[in-house]
C-alpha cells in the first residue's frame, strides 16, 4: 500500500491558525475569569476594611464596636455628681425616650469615614460632642479614634461635677490588660489598654489625658486615698453578663462605696459626693475595663485605638486632621448627591436634611445573637378553619420556642431607643438614601439580610439577637413564626442595583484589569460590571427562593370559592392575623374584615408579590433570561386579579376581600393605605382608568389629604382615629413618601392625570416636608408619625429609620406649576364615586 501523499503546507498553516486561535480562546477565557475573580476579591477585602469599625451598637448614645462576632467594644457613659442619687437618675448610656433630652443624634455622618453627633442632655446640663473616623489599613482593618466633648449650657453653675465613664470588654479569645499608672492610686496623664485577639491582632487603646479641670479636694480621705485624674478597674465577668454595663458599674460602685463608708466616712466631716462615687483604682487584666473620670466644667478627651498591623499608631494631631477631612468630604458629597431642590432651599433645609441623613446612616448597627424561634409546625399554624386565630393563639401559648443561631445582622435600625433592631418591612425603606449615597454598602446590608433566610426562604421579620436586643422587647413579641411574613421592601433596592448597572454600564463593558485611580468603594459594583454581575447571581438564588416561599406560605383560596378571576393562582392571604391586629403586614392594627376568615384575600398583600414578581423579570434579565417568562405570568395574573378580586366600583378603590355567609366572595373597603397599595408599588398603568379614581381618594380633604400629609385612613371610616390608632389615622411617611414617587413618576410622563399628578405633587411634597422640619425644630426629634389633625409629631421619637425618606423629598424636582384643569378633573371623578 502506497503510503498517503505529505500534508501540504497550506493545511498545516490552517490547523496550526485554528490550534492557536482555540487556545488562545480558552487562555484568554481562563485569564479573564482569574482578572474577575482578583478584582471581586480585592473590592471586597477594601470593603470589609472600609467597614470593620464603627459606632455600630446603636441602641447606646455611643458605642464603637466592629463588624465581626465576639471582639472588642466600648460604650460611653456621663453624668452629673452633684447629690447622692445622681448616679442613680443621671447617668446616660443606653438611648432612653425621657432622658430630657433637647434631642440629640449625627449632625455629619459617612459610614466609611466617620462623622460628629451632638447630643443636648438637659436634665444633666451639659452638651456632649463625640467625634469618630477611622483608618482603614493594615491586615486586621485598621485604626480609629473618637473626640468626647462637654460643655456646660447656658446657666449651669460652672463648678459642676460631671463624672464619665468609658466601659470597655472583650469577648472571645484574646486578652486585654490596663497598663499601670502613675501611682498606685489612679492616673494623672494617659491611660492605656493593650490587647490582642484572632480578628484583631495585636492593638492598644489609649484614653488621653484633654484638657479639663479637675476637681480638688481638701478632705482627710484624700490623704488616704489620693485625688487622681483617672481610675481604671479591670474585672472578669462571664460573657452573657458583658453587655449588662450599668448593672456593672452600679455594682462596682456600691462596692466601692460600701468599702469607703466602713473605712473614711464621717458623718460630722463627709468627703465631697464626687470622691464617695469614685471606683477604687485596680488596673490589670480581664474582659472588662472601667474606666472612669470626673471633671469640674467643660472638658474634652480622645479615644485611639491603633492596630498594630497598621504600622503606626494614632495620635490626637491625626484625629484633628481627620475630623477636619471627614467634614469637609461630608458636606460636599451631601450637597451633590441629595441636592436639595426648591422650594427649600434655605440653608435650615440643607442642616435639617443632613441630620436626618447622618442619624439614618449612623443607626447602622452590627448585631449577633441567638434569636426565638419557633418551629413547631403546630396544625393551628395552617390557619383554615374558621376561628383560626383562637386556635393559633392557643398553640403559640403551648409551645415553647427555641434559641437558634446565633446569626450576625448588619443593618441600620428604625429607632435607637426604642427600636434598636433590624425590621425586615422598614430596611428597605431605609436603604432607599443609602442606596443613593453609597450602594454598595445598601448591598451589603441586603445581602446581611438575605444570609439569614432558611432553606425554605423565610427571614424572621423582627431581628431580636442575643439578649441584649431580646431586654428591649416585651417576651410576648420575642418569638418568631416561620410562616409569618412581612413586606419585602428590599425589593425596591435590589431593583435600583440592576437599573444601576444597566445606566452605569450600557452595553455592559469587558471587566477592568485593575482598580482605576478614581476609584470609589460607594459604587464600585457599578463602576466595575463583573463585580455587580457576580454580586446578583450570588443574590438571585436567594431572592427567587423568598419568592416561592410567599407563594406558598401565603396564598389565598380562590377555587374553594369558585371565585371568579383571571388567574386561579394569583391571590393572597396574611398569615398571623388575629381579631384586632396583622402584625405581619406592617400595618398592624390597619381595619380588615370582620370576623377573620380562611378565605381572606389582601390587596397589599398581593400587590408586594406583584412588586417582587416585576423586580425579578428584571434581575433576570441580566443573569438568567430564560426564566423572565417565569416572573411575567405571575405579574400579568396579578395585574388582572388585583382588578378581579379587589376592585370596588362602587367605592372607587382597591379593596380586603372575605367570605359572606352565603360562602360568596365580599369586597370590605377601608379606604386608606391599603386601598392605594397597586397605586404604590406602581402596579397601575398611568392611562388607566381605575388611576383616576384613586388619584381623586388621595386628594380628597373628606377621605385621606390634610394640610400635614396623607392620612392612614379616611376620615369616613368608622375606625378612624380608634382604639389603638395607629395606622388608624395617623401620617407615615413611608407611605406618604412612595405616593410622592408615583405622583411624580405621573407627572413627568405623558398622561391623562398628567397635570392633576403634578399639581398633587407640588403641594404634598411641600407639605410632608414643612411637617417633618416642623416638629423636628420644635423638638429636635424626628418622629414615628405625625398626626393629621396638628401635623405635631407622635408616639416614637428620634424615629430617623423611614422618617429620614424626607431627604430623598427634599432632593425631588420642583416642577412648573400645573394647568388649572386638576380641579374640574378630580371633581368629575368625585361626581363619579
Amino acid at each position: 500500500m502506497a503510503p498517503p501523499p505529505p500534508r501540504q503546507p497550506r493545511q498545516l498553516s490552517l490547523v496550526l491558525t485554528l490550534f492557536l486561535l482555540c487556545f488562545n480562546a480558552l487562555f484568554g477565557q481562563a485569564a479573564a475569569q482569574e482578572d474577575e475573580a482578583i478584582l471581586t476579591s480585592e473590592i471586597a477585602r477594601l470593603n470589609n476594611q472600609s467597614l470593620l469599625w464603627g459606632p455600630y451598637r446603636p441602641n447606646l448614645y455611643f458605642g464603637v464596636r466592629p463588624r465581626i462576632p465576639k471582639a472588642l467594644m466600648t460604650g460611653l457613659m456621663w453624668g452629673k455628681v452633684e447629690t447622692y442619687t445622681d448616679y442613680q437618675t443621671s447617668l446616660r448610656y443606653t438611648c432612653e425616650q425621657n432622658e430630657g433630652m433637647k434631642g440629640y443624634g449625627w449632625d455629619e455622618y459617612d459610614t466609611r469615614r466617620g462623622g460628629v453627633q451632638s447630643i443636648h442632655d438637659t436634665q444633666n446640663g451639659i452638651d456632649i460632642t463625640t467625634s469618630f473616623v477611622k483608618v482603614p489599613g493594615g491586615a486586621t482593618g485598621g485604626s480609629w479614634a473618637a473626640r468626647v466633648k462637654g460643655r456646660l449650657q447656658e446657666g449651669v453653675p460652672s463648678d459642676r461635677k460631671t463624672a464619665v465613664i468609658l466601659y470597655v470588654t472583650q469577648e472571645g479569645l484574646g486578652t486585654l490588660e490596663a497598663a499601670k499608672g502613675d501611682d498606685e492610686n489612679g492616673y494623672e496623664g494617659d491611660v492605656t489598654l493593650n490587647g490582642n485577639s484572632a480578628a484583631l491582632g495585636d492593638y492598644k487603646l489609649v484614653l488621653t489625658k484633654g484638657k479639663g479641670k479637675h476637681p480638688k479636694s481638701d478632705h482627710k480621705v484624700t490623704e488616704m486615698r489620693g485625688d487622681a485624674h483617672t481610675v481604671v478597674q479591670s474585672l472578669t465577668y462571664q460573657e452573657e453578663f458583658l453587655w449588662q454595663a450599668k448593672g456593672i458599674v452600679f455594682k462596682q460602685l456600691k462596692e466601692s462605696v460600701d468599702a469607703f463608708v466602713e473605712k473614711y466616712f464621717d458623718k460630722e466631716d463627709p468627703p465631697p459626693i464626687w470622691q464617695v462615687f469614685q471606683l477604687e483604682n485596680r488596673p490589670g487584666a480581664g474582659n472588662v475595663h472601667i474606666i472612669q473620670r470626673v471633671f469640674e466644667g467643660d472638658f474634652e478627651f480622645d479615644i485611639l485605638f491603633s492596630s498594630a498591623s497598621a504600622g503606626k499608631e494614632l495620635s490626637s494631631a491625626d484625629l484633628t486632621r481627620e475630623i477636619q477631612e471627614a467634614t469637609e468630604s461630608f458636606g460636599e458629597r451631601f450637597s451633590s448627591v441629595f441636592a436639595i431642590k426648591a422650594p427649600f432651599i434655605a440653608e435650615k433645609y440643607e442642616k435639617f436634611g443632613r441630620s436626618m441623613f447622618s442619624n439614618l446612616i449612623g443607626g447602622i448597627g452590627y448585631f449577633f445573637g441567638e434569636s426565638v424561634v419557633d418551629r413547631s409546625y403546630a396544625p393551628e399554624y395552617e390557619e383554615d378553619h374558621e376561628g383560626f386565630w383562637e386556635e393559633a393563639a392557643a398553640a403559640r401559648a403551648r409551645n415553647k420556642p427555641t434559641l437558634e443561631g446565633p446569626y450576625e445582622l448588619f443593618t441600620s435600625v428604625p429607632s435607637r431607643p426604642f427600636f434598636p433592631r433590624g425590621f425586615l418591612w422598614d430596611e428597605g425603606f431605609h436603604l432607599i438614601p443609602i442606596a443613593d449615597w453609597d450602594i454598595d454598602l445598601a448591598m451589603e446590608i441586603v445581602k446581611s439580610w438575605y444570609n439569614l433566610m432558611d432553606e425554605d426562604g423565610w427571614i424572621a421579620r423582627e431581628q431580636i439577637l442575643g439578649a441584649e436586643a431580646r431586654s428591649k422587647v416585651p417576651e410576648e413579641f420575642q418569638t418568631q413564626y416561620p410562616h409569618y411574613a412581612n413586606p419585602p421592601t428590599l425589593f425596591f433596592i435590589v431593583d435600583t442595583f440592576v437599573n444601576r448597572l444597566r445606566n452605569a454600564n450600557g452595553t455592559m463593558p469587558a471587566v477592568k484589569e485593575h482598580l482605576s485611580q478614581g476609584f470609589s468603594l460607594s459604587s464600585a459594583s457599578i463602576d466595575n460590571v463583573e463585580v455587580g454581575l457576580e454580586y446578583l447571581r450570588r443574590l438571585y438564588p436567594l431572592l427567587r427562593r423568598q419568592f416561592y416561599w410567599f407563594k406558598k406560605t401565603q396564598y389565598g383560596d380562590i377555587k374553594s370559592y369558585d371565585r371568579d378571576a383571571y388567574s386561579s393562582r394569583e391571590a393572597y392571604r396574611w398569615r398571623g392575623r388575629t381579631l384586632t391586629h396583622c402584625l405581619t403586614s406592617g400595618l398592624d392594627d390597619y381595619p380588615r374584615p370582620q370576623p377573620p376568615h380562611p378565605g381572606e384575600l389582601h390587596v397589599d398583600l398581593m400587590s408586594w408579590v406583584g412588586l417582587m414578581a416585576k423586580s425579578l423579570a428584571n434581575v433576570a434579565e441580566v443573569i438568567a433570561p430564560e426564566e423572565v417568562e417565569d416572573y411575567t405570568k405571575v405579574l400579568d395574573g396579578i395585574e388582572h386579579n388585583l382588578d378581579d378580586l379587589h376592585w370596588s366600583e362602587k367605592d372607587g378603590c382597591y379593596c380586603d376581600a372575605t367570605i359572606d355567609e352565603f360562602e360568596e366572595h365580599q369586597l370590605v373597603c377601608h379606604k386608606g393605605y391599603i386601598s392605594l397599595s397597586p397605586f404604590l408599588t406602581g402596579l397601575l398603568k398611568p392611562d388607566s382608568p381605575k388611576l383616576g379614581k384613586i388619584l381623586a381618594l388621595i386628594g380628597d380633604e373628606e377621605e385621606l389629604w390634610s394640610p400635614y400629609g396623607i392620612r392612614s385612613l379616611s376620615k369616613k371610616d368608622e375606625n378612624y382615629g380608634t382604639a389603638e390608632n395607629y395606622w388608624r389615622s395617623p401620617i407615615w411617611i413611608n407611605i406618604n413618601y412612595l405616593i410622592i414617587t408615583q405622583l411624580h413618576n405621573l407627572a413627568t410622563q405623558e398622561g391623562p392625570y398628567q397635570e392633576t399628578a403634578r399639581d398633587m405633587y407640588q403641594r404634598l411634597r411641600k407639605n410632608v416636608v414643612e411637617t417633618i422640619y416642623n416638629s423636628w425644630e420644635e423638638t429636635g426629634f424626628a418622629w414615628e408619625q405625625y398626626n393629621p389633625e396638628t401635623g405635631k409629631g407622635q408616639r416614637t421619637q428620634h424615629f430617623t429609620g423611614w422618617t429620614s425618606l424626607v431627604v430623598k423629598i427634599l432632593a425631588m424636582d420642583d416642577l412648573p406649576e400645573a394647568a388649572p384643569v386638576a380641579p374640574a378633573e378630580l371633581q368629575y371623578v368625585k361626581d363619579e364615586l
